[in-house]
């Protein structure tokens, strides 16, 4: 059973996989999409044909005091998109505070570049959704 993890940005989009276990998380890629759902669901219909997952989970943005971010609404509409067109993998919502600040944290520990930081944040912090998303249904 694979799950695939969604870190839903404004321009760009990471993406991470499971194992066919579903025990471990792993990078896929950073799908730049500059704000066109089509362009990312196109990209998304290629990596589902490839993998085929039971459970799609999307990081939902919330302020550190649990109340929801505009960015919230936005992922909302995105998640409801999700649902129409993929309605027999069930969609799934994680809390995905302080993923990106674990990402960052990561890259700075491995010494990434800082020009390929941007490129592999969003990928980085999908991991950690998904990773979160497996512990927590243990």
């Amino acid at each position: 059973m694979r799950i695939l993890g969604i870190d839903y940005g404004d321009s760009r989009v990471g993406i991470a996989i499971t194992d066919p276990l579903g025990l471990t998380a792993q990078g896929l890629e950073t799908i730049s999409y500059n704000g066109n759902d089509k362009i990312l669901l196109k990209r998304l219909d290629e990596i589902l044909e490839e993998y085929p997952v039971e459970i799609i989970v999307v990081g939902m943005p919330f302020n550190m005091n649990g109340t929801k971010t505009i960015r919230a609404e936005v992922t909302e509409k995105f998640i409801h998109k999700l649902k129409c067109k993929y309605n027999k993998i069930r969609i799934e919502t994680i809390d995905e505070r302080l993923t990106t600040v674990a990402a960052h944290r990561t890259m700075n520990f491995l010494d990434v570049n800082k020009s390929k930081k941007k490129g592999i944040v969003d990928t980085i912090s999908a991991v950690y959704i998904l990773e979160m998303y497996i512990n927590r249904n243990k």
